[in-house]
């Protein structure tokens, strides 16, 4: 598993683009009589969550919260794009004695339709143009199932659609994907590679990748079918010790699992113990083995260059770079050419936003271009009006204006009796994948909702379901937005018109829901009686921390939830009439409140 790097040296990728001239070496002389250092020094270049957003993201879930230099106030700036992200990856590369480039999983899975309608096989070239050395599988890499995610590794047309071009077969890809804790639950043998060691300047440098061990949850039954998930923590030190056992004392650890930080700002100080960090990350880089010099996350997708301390109390550096190539992570380290291990007090880890005023990477406009003439006869239709920016995944209030769209169309669309006569519907909000925006992304106007924007705000494209739940269910429903597995990370679901309640967030778990509050149609819930509720097959299955979904009876299965949005965008717009963002007054919020989608 030790690779030798030929590829990616800094100078090898920077002169492959054009960017430097000729480069001076010292004379045989100079060679022979400098002194070696004792230490050399390794530059990681850290993304996650790409999620094949290969364009620049649209609307606010394409900027960067940063803190204006001049006025000191909080401002939104564009960023993203793999474009930029390519030449703001090469220009970093230039002054590095050596650089790897790493990522935190859930690069592909809920991408936008230039990448998705090809299985994100434009995501993974692009990676390997870009220079990607390795990364974690995150828990959309099992959208597909396990052996989608193994084509992506190994190459081949797909099993289904085949391939998209005569006589052109996907290679897969070149970086190598990590999966330590994900198993084979009858032979017990890792899905992929545990770890990847390379070398740095003599020095021999290890990669753990894992995934969250709540994969299931969050994934469809059918994408994690045979696998096992184990424990982040064990499984990191078992194979640090496995590393350390054979002379890698280099470690990081590549988890796609993260935090909280206490500010939105992509550069916050989360403060030399990390007090301004929260979340699953924070129990997990307290018990991971010393030897890791460094850790590397993802998942929530914020921004953070935080450090956490060890089980020794010694702070280590643990990062993530928000989301859909917004960021970069620039984490400098110094390794003992006589221990090789990394000297901990040097590492140095800092988040770069990805500007669209650098130039573009010629390479990656030529490949956009490619994909986007291949999706444009689908993605060009159009299917409905908009008055303005409707914000789902920019959002950050609990209940996100588009997440009410959503939720109204799956109501209308399933409302009638032979389609299962749904009283209410719920989105869950890591669903929404986008924004709606006004702006025009192509020719085809202002407020133009085109199939390839509806299908970035839910490229799933899940069955829906309606199902029959008790008075008592549909609370319990709601409780379990803010308890249980959700009680530390709230996800609050989006209802349709009609349902109506107040979270109070000073109270703790299920008592946040104020029960005697909710009432749909204008009446309070009736324990004893029966709703048809009708949600996507993710979260009707329980997905998302919801069991109360997954008891309903009488189950029916619907149209697709990207067919029924598409619908209702034809059937409630027009160019005259446009659609207008809802009020967002469907749940009272009481105290603080937030969400992780």
């Amino acid at each position: 598993m030790l690779s030798v790097r030929t590829r990616r040296s800094a100078l090898a990728v920077v002169a492959a683009a054009g960017l430097v001239g000729t480069v001076a070496m010292p004379s045989a002389a100079q060679a022979a009589t400098a002194k070696k250092p004792k230490t050399v020094n390794l530059q990681l270049l850290a993304i996650n969550d790409l999620h094949g957003n290969l364009e620049p993201p649209a609307g606010s879930s394409g900027t960067v919260r940063e803190i204006d230099p001049v006025t000191g106030q909080p401002v939104s700036t564009p960023a993203g794009g793999i474009e930029y992200l390519a030449t703001a990856l090469r220009q970093a590369r230039i002054p590095a004695d050596d650089s790897i480039t790493v990522a935190a999983g859930d690069l592909v899975g809920a991408s936008p339709l230039t990448s998705a309608l090809f299985h994100d096989e434009p995501t993974v070239e692009a990676l390997d143009k870009l220079g990607l050395d390795v990364t974690s599988v995150g828990n959309h890499e099992f959208d597909e199932g396990s052996a989608e995610l193994l084509r992506l590794q190994d190459g081949g047309c797909h099993p289904t659609d085949g391939c998209y071009e005569e006589g052109r077969t996907f290679k897969g890809a070149n970086f190598n994907y990590l999966s330590a804790n994900v198993t084979n639950e009858k032979t017990g043998k890792p899905l992929l590679a545990p770890y990847w060691v390379t070398r740095s300047q003599g020095v021999k440098v290890g990669f753990i990748g894992v995934t969250l061990e709540g994969t299931p949850n969050i994934v469809t039954a059918e994408g994690v079918k045979g696998l096992k998930f184990a424990n982040e923590v064990s499984t990191i030190n078992k194979y640090a010790a496995e590393l350390k056992a054979k002379g890698v004392n280099s470690i990081v650890a590549l988890i796609h699992e993260g935090g909280l930080p206490a500010s939105s700002t992509y550069n916050y100080d989360c403060g030399a113990a990390g007090e301004g960090i929260s979340g699953p990350i924070v129990d997990i880089a307290k018990r991971i083995d010393p030897a890791v010099g460094a850790i590397v996350t993802g998942h929530t997708h914020n921004a953070y260059a935080c450090t956490i301390p060890d089980p020794q109390g010694v702070p280590r550096s643990v990062t993530s770079a928000a989301s859909f190539g917004r960021l970069y992570t620039e984490i400098d380290l110094k390794l003992d050419k006589t221990t090789g291990a990394i000297v901990r007090p040097s590492v140095k880890a800092e988040n770069h936003i990805v500007r669209r005023t650098v130039e573009k990477a010629p390479d990656m406009t030529e490949l956009i271009s490619h994909y986007s003439k291949l999706a444009a006869p689908i993605a060009n239709r159009p299917l409905g009006y908009i008055a303005s920016d409707i914000n789902g995944r920019g959002n950050s209030d609990p209940e996100k204006p588009l997440g009410d769209v959503i939720a109204d169309a799956q109501q209308a669309g399933l409302a009638a009796a032979d389609k299962g006569g749904a009283q209410v519907a719920f989105m869950n909000p890591g669903g929404i994948r986008s924004d709606l925006v006004y702006k025009q992304s192509g020719a085809e106007g202002d407020g133009v909702v085109t199939y390839g924007e509806a299908f970035t705000v839910q490229p799933f494209t899940n069955m829906m379901q309606v199902k029959t739940l008790t008075g008592a269910q549909l609370i319990q429903l709601l409780q379990q937005q803010v308890s249980g597995s959700n009680d530390a990370s709230p996800k609050i679901l989006q209802p349709s018109k009609g349902l109506t309640y107040t979270l109070d967030m000073r109270n703790k778990g299920a008592d946040r829901v104020v029960v005697d509050s909710i009432r749909l149609g204008g009446a309070p819930i009736d324990p004893a009686a029966k709703y048809r509720v009708a949600a996507n097959e993710f979260l009707a299955g329980g997905g998302d921390g919801f069991p109360a979904f997954a008891a309903g009876t009488d189950k029916l299965v619907g149209a697709s939830d990207l067919d029924v949005f598409a619908s209702y965008l034809g059937a409630n717009s027009s160019a005259a009439a446009p659609l207008k963002a809802p009020a967002q007054d469907r749940i009272k919020v009481i105290g603080p409140g937030s969400t992780i989608d």
